[in-house]
């Protein structure tokens, strides 16, 4: 079977996750909403005709449900292309639990063998949108990098928008990020909302710094990869046993700074992210009378196309089970 475009079949999986979760909005209980984004993705990955395998879900096997590494996911009919799968049922359940914005479903699909395994350990993160390509550099300072960003936009320091985690470890990047004089927006969860926010003029954003999670990283590489963004990161293992699993991933030296393009190796890579709270780029599930609005975001590095994509789901006929 000939290569097709599984665009709207991936942007299927994370409307399943986001519509799944998203009727527990509000309710606290963290363990639920992520069990029923995990249900909601299983259920639309068997019609993706892919065969695809999870290089990054969660590996913490005490933690159930997962989408655990390795797995298979897809229909794996004959002729089907082999795929590796970046899959986060849900940036920030505890975002949904209270009600909060930033968090969505995201997916990002590419050929077999060429999506980063990141290990479950931090990263150290600087993202921008396509003006600013090649501007950032991960071994200057803050108040360096948004000095160049500030130029490549054409903008005032006073105009830049810096996103950062709202987390003790980034207080001096805040301090100086306020100090230097940019505008600084501050998030409680779900960098991937925040990273992908850099590449849309209209969300305001110019920026995003901190430490986070690498699969996260990862999951945004493939979106500003497919925007023409840049991402540079550095993995930050802890201990000798974190070194060994970046090794394992196929990374030697833990010091070197890795592009998006070290992260995603191909030239063809897919990406999809659906809203369950509202974020900065797409507006979160809305409930009117017996259907639901979702809005997601799906796109292709290989053909530069983006889709925003605003669905509304009769909810007595739909396929995917709304968790009550």
């Amino acid at each position: 079977m000939a290569n097709h475009d599984i665009a709207m079949g991936i942007v299927r999986v994370t409307e399943a996750a986001a519509l799944a979760c998203s009727n527990l909005l509000g309710r606290g209980d963290v363990d639920l909403i992520e069990k029923a984004a995990v249900d909601g993705v299983r259920h639309a990955f068997e019609l993706l005709p892919i065969k695809g395998r999870v290089v990054i879900g969660e590996c913490d096997l005490d933690k159930k449900p997962i989408m655990y590494i390795g797995e298979k996911v897809g229909t794996w009919n004959d002729g089907l292309k082999e795929y590796d799968v970046a899959i986060d049922p849900l940036d920030g359940p505890i975002l949904v639990a209270k009600g909060r914005p930033n968090a969505i479903s995201a997916i990002a699909v590419s050929e077999k063998g060429k999506i980063f395994k990141a290990p479950q350990i931090y990263m150290k993160k600087i993202a921008v949108g396509p003006k600013a390509k090649g501007t950032i550099d991960l071994n200057k300072s803050l108040t360096e990098n948004i000095k160049r960003v500030a130029e490549a936009l054409n903008k005032e320091i006073e105009e830049v928008t810096v996103m950062i985690q709202d987390r003790p470890r980034h207080k001096e990047l805040i301090d100086e990020a306020r100090s230097v004089g940019a505008r600084v927006k501050i998030f409680g969860e779900g960098d991937i909302a925040a990273a992908l926010a850099t590449a849309f003029e209209e969300t305001g954003v110019d920026m995003l710094v901190g430490i986070g999670g690498a699969p996260e990283g990862v999951l945004a590489a493939a979106a500003l990869k497919c925007l023409g963004g840049e991402i540079l990161v550095k993995l930050m293992p802890e201990n000798q046993r974190q070194v060994d699993m970046c090794k394992r991933a196929g990374l030697d030296d833990v010091n070197r700074i890795l592009s998006q393009d070290d992260l995603i190796t191909s030239d063809d890579v897919y990406f999809a992210a659906t809203a369950v709270t509202d974020s900065d780029l797409l507006k979160g599930i809305v409930y009117k009378e017996n259907y639901a609005t979702t809005h997601s975001v799906v796109m292709r590095s290989l053909n530069g196309v983006v889709r925003f994509v605003d669905a509304i789901h009769k909810l007595d006929t739909s396929l995917i089970k709304i968790q009550e």
